[in-house]
C-alpha cells in the first residue's frame, strides 16, 4: 500500500508539471530559460528545506551525474512545450522514457514476462500512432526535443533505483542542476522575459509537482523493477491529455484518443498481472 499511495503521488506530481510548464510557455508568460531555473531553484530550495528539517540526517547529497540527467531533461522538457501541447509532451516523454527504461533494464537481466511485452507492445503502439506523419501530426522538432528530455529522465530515474536516501539525494540533484538552469539563462540572452504568473507557475513545477513529486518517486524506484516503473509512468499522458483538454482547452483529436487508449491498456496489461503475483 505504501509503494502505491507513493507512486500516485508521484503520477499526479509528473502530470501536474507538463500542464504548468505548458500553461506558463503556451501563453508567452516566460521564456524556457528562466522557467527551467526557476524550477530547478525553487526545487532546491524546497527539498533542502525538507530534508534538513526531518528527525534524520541526509545520507545521500546526490550526483553531478544525476544532476546532469535531471538538468538535460528539463531543459529539452521546456524547449518541447514551446511548441507542443501538453498532453501530446506528455505522451512523448513518457514514452522515450519507457524505451530507455526498459532497454537498460533488459541489459541488466530483468526479464519482464510475455504478458508485459504484450502490454510494451500496446503501449508503443500507442506512442507511433500519436508521431506518424499526417494532418494532425504534432510539430516534428517539438516530438524530438521531447523525446531527448524522456532520455534524460529515464536516466535519472535509472539512477535513483540504487538511493537510500530518496529526500536527501533528490535535494543534491537538484542543487547542482541549476548550474544547468543558469547556463541555459546565459546563452538566452537577450531573449529573456517573465510575468509574475509565469514565475508563480514555474515556482510551483518546481517546489511541489518537481520537487515533492521526485523525491516521492526515488522512493519508490528501488522497490520496483525498471520495465515496471517505466510502464507506470504511461498512465501520466492520460491523466494530462484529460486535464489539459478541461484546463488548457487543448483539442483531443482522434490520434490522441487512439493513443492513450492503447498506452493505458499497455499499462493494464503490465501493471495487472503484478496483483496476482503477491
Amino acid at each position: 500500500m505504501r509503494v502505491l499511495l507513493l507512486t500516485a503521488g508521484a503520477l499526479v506530481g509528473f502530470a501536474a508539471n507538463s500542464l504548468l510548464t505548458r500553461a506558463a510557455l503556451g501563453t508567452a508568460q516566460i521564456d524556457a530559460a528562466s522557467f527551467t531555473l526557476v524550477r530547478l531553484l525553487s526545487g532546491a530550495v524546497v527539498l533542502t528545506l525538507l530534508a534538513r528539517v526531518r528527525p534524520r540526517a541526509s545520507t545521500e547529497g546526490g550526483s553531478w551525474t544525476s544532476a546532469l540527467a535531471l538538468a538535460g531533461y528539463a531543459i529539452f522538457f521546456t524547449l518541447a512545450y514551446r511548441r507542443i501541447g501538453a498532453g501530446v509532451g506528455a505522451l512523448v516523454l513518457f514514452g522515450t522514457v519507457q524505451i530507455t527504461m526498459i532497454g537498460t533494464g533488459l541489459v541488466r537481466g530483468e526479464r519482464p514476462a510475455p504478458i508485459d511485452w504484450a502490454g510494451l507492445a500496446l503501449a508503443l503502439a500507442g506512442l507511433l500512432a500519436l508521431t506518424l506523419p499526417g494532418a494532425s501530426a504534432p510539430d516534428a522538432m517539438g516530438i524530438c526535443l521531447m523525446a531527448v528530455a524522456g532520455i534524460g529522465w529515464g536516466a535519472y530515474s535509472l539512477a535513483g533505483r540504487t538511493s537510500r536516501d530518496p529526500l536527501g539525494a533528490t535535494a543534491g540533484n537538484f542543487v547542482r542542476a541549476t548550474a544547468g538552469g543558469a547556463l541555459f539563462v546565459a546563452a538566452s540572452v537577450p531573449g529573456l522575459h517573465a510575468t509574475p504568473g509565469g514565475l508563480g507557475l514555474a515556482a510551483a513545477s518546481g517546489s511541489v509537482a518537481s520537487g515533492v513529486g521526485y523525491a516521492l518517486w526515488y522512493a519508490v524506484l528501488p522497490a520496483i523493477p525498471a520495465w515496471r516503473a517505466s510502464v507506470v509512468q504511461l498512465t501520466v499522458p492520460v491523466l494530462t491529455a484529460l486535464v489539459a483538454g478541461v484546463l488548457l482547452d487543448e483539442a483531443i483529436t482522434v490520434r490522441l484518443a487512439v493513443a492513450t487508449v492503447l498506452v493505458a491498456a499497455g499499462v493494464w496489461l503490465t501493471v495487472a498481472p503484478a496483483l496476482h503475483r503477491g
